[in-house]
């Protein structure tokens, strides 16, 4: 049985610990938002009942009615926290430090461990050529440990095919809400915004966490040098520097067109780099997004 085995468990309680750290350091000094959810879009409002926290009640209602009712969030009436994470070979790479998997899994953790304890729902699907795990949203008691037992199994060693995966997730994911997309994206960028745009046009709220190792933003590498295609299987021995200008070009053409197109599609694109301090660039995010809905 998967959860007894030591390895997975360990990773479990770490996972677990660094995601609430990140979630400390995202929470310490701010305040919380009175209005429910990971989504604050206002959609109705519907009568007060015994036990409901009066946070919640629109005053401006009562005084002209003398009747309580409560403002119900968008989230609350159907939306959900999706996480897609790419567990794909090339998900593996590090040059020192965190892995890109093991960043992506910290920071998806951290978004399912704040949007649970405002009782949001939160669902996960794993993926390399296709959808490897399925989690559906819920935020029962017990449903984080499942996230983090599925996060904590690594990635695999396949290859990463994402336009098909956004477009089955699209047709999987019947329940609308907000899919945030942990991923190299080391696929066509034409493609991957196609795939893209299917859950925008599904009117989910999409969000693509970019996540790449430093060495493949800086590409530092000076001395000849054996490069391993994780998900090809094929190895060059080459001379970085004579191929350093070329790679540099189509890495920057490669990222503007995935940023760009994003933007042009209305989804948020955060680049989040492996050493970076995670509970910032997540404070940085959901504080300009809040800003902006608000």
């Amino acid at each position: 049985m998967l959860m007894a085995d030591p390895e997975i468990l360990a990773r479990i309680g770490a996972l677990e610990l660094a995601a609430r750290h990140i979630v400390d350091g995202l929470l310490a000094g701010s305040h919380r938002s009175p209005q429910h959810g990971f989504s604050v879009e206002f959609a109705q409002h519907r009568d007060y009942v015994p036990g409901d926290d009066i946070r919640h009640v629109d005053w401006k209602v009562f005084g002209r009615t003398e009747r309580y009712f409560l403002k119900q969030y968008e989230l609350e009436t159907d939306l959900a926290l999706w996480l897609l994470v790419d567990a794909s070979e090339s998900m593996r790479y590090t040059s020192g430090g965190r892995t890109k998997y093991e960043c992506a899994c910290l920071a998806a953790a951290a978004l399912a461990h704040l949007a649970l304890k405002q009782s949001d729902s939160v669902g996960l699907a794993t993926f390399d050529e296709q959808i490897r795990a399925l989690l559906r949203p819920a935020s029962r008691p017990g449903h984080g440990r499942d996230l983090l037992r599925i996060l904590a199994e690594g990635p695999g060693n396949g290859t990463s095919r994402i336009e098909p995966v956004l477009h089955a997730a699209a047709e999987r994911f019947n329940r609308r809400g907000i899919v945030a997309i942990f991923s190299d994206l080391f696929d066509d960028p034409a493609e991957v915004l196609a795939g893209l745009r299917h859950l925008k046009f599904l009117r989910h709220d999409v969000i693509v966490f970019h996540v790449l190792d430093p060495a493949e933003i800086d590409f530092p590498f000076r001395e000849a040098t054996l490069f391993r295609g994780l998900e090809t299987g094929n190895d060059m021995l080459t001379d970085p520097l004579s191929v350093r200008e070329s790679y540099m070009e189509e890495l920057q053409q490669f990222m503007a067109m995935l940023e760009q197109g994003c933007r042009h599609s209305h989804i948020d694109y955060v680049r989040l780099l492996t050493d970076t301090d995670l509970a910032a660039v997540l404070a940085q995010y959901l504080g300009r997004r809040t800003t902006v809905g608000g």
